[in-house]
């Protein structure tokens, strides 16, 4: 863009697709939209992840196709949330917001990771600080909510999938490359784990022949966290906000601090 580049605004809470450390270096401002979209993602993710234990896609399918026969006890049987352990990685703003709407549910236990335990955040939760490994080899559900950092790529790989239950459900909502994709197959395919909810991919859209979307235990998204008409109305005013306050020179509604 040329020394002219003084101010970005991106219309997203993730930041993880902007050069940071050129930006930093030209000193340029950069305004994001975070809060915002907090409840709209959090609400897609316990959609996503009742979407995946309760199987609905494949059982809508079913419907359609004429699977749909005489009444079978085991039937499009899937897992609930009633007594269950929940794993939250990444207990941030969206973190509390998922586990916020996922304890009506009756969960039994919140566990979670992180950078550092966040005591003030978890003790609404009741939810207990460990790490990634335990996480894994406990939870029922284990829901993704983290930044995409170099410390978070590829974090959900082969062997955190190994540490997990047959019957557990793994669901994503933060960033692709937070998870090993072909090891998250291996781990569907073979019955590793039970099932898996995705609205985040590498690359985003995947392909339509990515070997993910041949698997009948995996809900896969198109990136649609945040889309209510509400919340991208109001992440859109936040961005244009930011861009005149920069190049205003005044403070930005959410400028973020690199």
């Amino acid at each position: 863009a040329g020394p002219g580049l003084k101010v970005i605004s991106t219309l997203s809470v993730g930041f993880d697709h902007l050069a940071l450390d050129e930006i930093k270096k030209r000193g340029i401002r950069v305004g994001y939209t975070p809060d915002v979209l907090t409840d709209a993602t959090a609400e897609l993710s316990v959609a996503l992840l009742l979407s995946a234990c309760r199987r609905l896609p494949e059982a809508a399918e079913q419907v359609k196709s004429g699977g749909w026969t005489t009444w079978k006890p085991l039937w499009m049987c899937g897992y609930g949330l009633s007594d269950s352990t929940v794993g939250i990685i990444g207990l941030g703003r969206i973190g509390q917001a998922v586990a916020r709407r996922l304890k009506p549910f009756g969960v039994r236990k919140f566990l979670y990771t992180g950078s550092g335990p966040k005591p003030e955040s978890a003790a609404e939760f009741g939810a207990e600080f460990v790490p990634l490994t335990r996480l894994a080899e406990e939870s029922d559900f284990v829901v993704v909510t983290c930044a995409l950092t170099p410390a978070t790529q590829g974090m959900c790989n082969k062997d955190f999938f190994a540490r997990m239950k047959k019957t557990s459900v793994f669901v994503n909502t933060s960033r692709g490359a937070v998870v090993n994709q072909e090891d998250l197959y291996d781990a569907l395919a073979h019955g590793q784990i039970a099932a898996a909810g995705l609205d985040v991919t590498t690359p985003e859209p995947l392909p339509t022949d990515h070997p993910l979307l041949s698997l009948k235990n995996c809900v896969i998204l198109p990136h649609i966290g945040s889309a209510t008409y509400a919340t991208r109305s109001t992440m859109a005013v936040l961005a244009a906000n930011n861009l005149l306050a920069g190049l205003r020179g005044e403070p930005m509604p959410h400028e973020l601090k690199l």
